[in-house]
């Protein structure tokens, strides 16, 4: 989603997923050839949708996965002078202060910029980043637990904390985990700082939250709610995902259902929009230029939906009746600003974990 929901999407579209070493020379792609991608491992694209791009740029496309949003954007950091690539995709925006802070691109603005929504372009000034998605991160339900239990299930932030809700609700770590740090922030906007947010996560202790680290573990092994969890015997009802979460229990079921086994508390969202960047020293300059305009081309937008499960920032770009019929975008999700996320994220999330965590 980055998304994040449905990781074995990938497997079988003709991409070619390099290991973490030996995939290209000290800069970038092997040979000017070939364009390497550095994304989170919930990158997904038609195999016919990349062969195009292939045979009309000329390039080779690689792509290196390296796990959650927040590791790939750590480990660009730390390898940035000898890049692992030529673009990074999934950097966002409760992540892009810290990416731009240590200058980990190369100004570019990308063919086709100018029909992206205005609303998603937060480095309009200096294009270092390209919009290419978004999404809401928010907790979603399993409909037949609370059926069963003849429960209404929570619709916002504050309805989490409630008794009727203990021991229900499972999260990500916000310190290692994407989807964690946007239900952070989100919380952070609804209640504010100055004890707000910190008040309502000893309540959400209290009402017995669990953490857990990654989006993968929680949805996939706690949530008794989607295909996996209930493989896995996971007893958790509520779980922070992605609004996008219940199209996909549609469209990949064994059986497809006639109503998503899920639903979203549309009052828990928090608004997620992902970048991608021209690393400060690829190797294949170039060839990342015309990646960075393959990104918001209308056919990569449109092919996004069903494939990563975010929605297209560029005006215009059609998405499918399923993905809107299943997984509507919050309209009403909260916000912040990226630079008072650059002024609180590492502070916040230290003082959250000394106060769930410990």
């Amino acid at each position: 989603m980055h998304i994040k929901t449905f990781v074995a999407v990938a497997v079988g579209l003709g991409l070619v997923t390099l290991s973490a070493c030996g995939s290209t020379d000290a800069k970038g792609s092997a040979d000017t050839r070939t364009v390497t991608l550095v994304s989170h491992n919930s990158w997904s694209v038609s195999k016919s949708v990349i062969k195009d791009f292939e045979k009309q740029s000329g390039y080779k496309v690689r792509v290196l996965e390296d796990g959650d949003a927040g590791q790939a954007v750590n480990k660009a950091i730390l390898t940035k002078d000898n890049p692992q690539g030529d673009v990074l995709f999934g950097v966002d925006n409760t992540l892009l202060s810290r990416a731009l802070d240590n200058g980990l691109f190369q100004p570019y603005e990308a063919k086709g910029l100018d029909k992206v929504g205005a609303q998603y372009q937060l480095d309009k000034d200096e294009h270092r980043v390209t919009p290419v998605d978004y999404g809401d991160i928010c907790v979603n339900y399993d409909k037949a637990y609370f059926a069963r239990h003849k429960l209404a299930p929570p619709q916002s932030f504050a309805d989490l904390a409630k008794p009727a809700y203990k021991d229900l609700l499972v999260t990500e770590n916000a310190a290692t985990s994407s989807p964690g740090l946007g239900f952070l922030l989100g919380s952070a906007a609804q209640f504010g700082d100055g004890g707000g947010w910190q008040d309502y996560w000893k309540k959400l202790k209290a009402n017995g939250v669990k953490v857990v680290d990654s989006w993968d573990q929680a949805y996939r092994q706690e949530f008794s709610g989607s295909s996996e969890g209930k493989k896995a015997g996971g007893d958790r009802p509520l779980v922070v995902s992605y609004a996008s979460s219940p199209p996909a229990e549609v469209i990949y079921a064994e059986k497809r259902p006639a109503a998503a086994p899920t639903g979203v508390a549309t009052g828990t969202c928090f608004r997620q929009i992902e970048f991608a960047g021209l690393l400060g020293n690829a190797g294949n300059t170039k060839g990342g230029k015309a990646f960075l305009d393959f990104l918001v081309s209308r056919q990569f937008q449109e092919d996004m939906p069903l494939n990563m499960f975010v929605y297209p920032v560029v005006q215009g770009a059609k998405v499918p009746a399923d993905f809107t019929k299943y997984g509507p975008a919050a309209e009403h999700p909260e916000n912040m600003a990226p630079a008072e996320i650059a002024d609180h994220r590492d502070q916040w999330v230290k003082s959250w974990t000394s106060l769930v965590l410990k």
